[in-house]
């Protein structure tokens, strides 16, 4: 019993105290988290609210349109015409008509803004792609 006794001894002076439980805290940390993340990660996620990425933003009444810039491509038979305003959470707006008469963009570009054809030509600058 003697030598159990200086074993017992040492083993206290070299802090097994401390030590031997520090394997069996470990992994009963490790198998509670792998449980939180499985049952995290394993759950059924809807959501009401979701992306549509098909829609053209509007431009809102009250908002002062300062230029409407129009590049028109007859290559490829589209306008591009980007919206500048004075917002400050909507700078610009970019639509494409797939039309290269004037007269056509002007009251496509009208009818997006809920505005009038005279409006729209006091304000538009057209350039040309070749």
């Amino acid at each position: 019993m003697r030598r159990a006794d200086r074993v017992l001894k040492l083993l206290s002076k070299a802090g097994a105290e401390f030590w031997l439980p520090l394997p069996l805290v470990g992994l009963l940390f490790w198998l509670a988290g792998h449980a939180i993340a499985h049952q995290v990660l394993h759950r059924s996620y809807t959501s009401t609210n979701r992306l549509q990425a098909d829609t053209q933003l509007e431009v809102k009444a009250g908002v002062t349109i300062i230029v409407i810039s129009a590049a028109v491509d007859r290559q490829r038979g589209r306008t591009t015409v980007v919206v500048e305003t004075t917002d400050s959470s909507l700078k610009k707006v970019e639509y494409t008509y797939w039309v290269t008469d004037v007269k056509e963009v002007e009251a496509a570009i009208a009818r997006e803004l809920g505005t009038s054809v005279e409006n729209v030509r006091k304000l538009v600058r057209y350039r040309l792609i070749d």
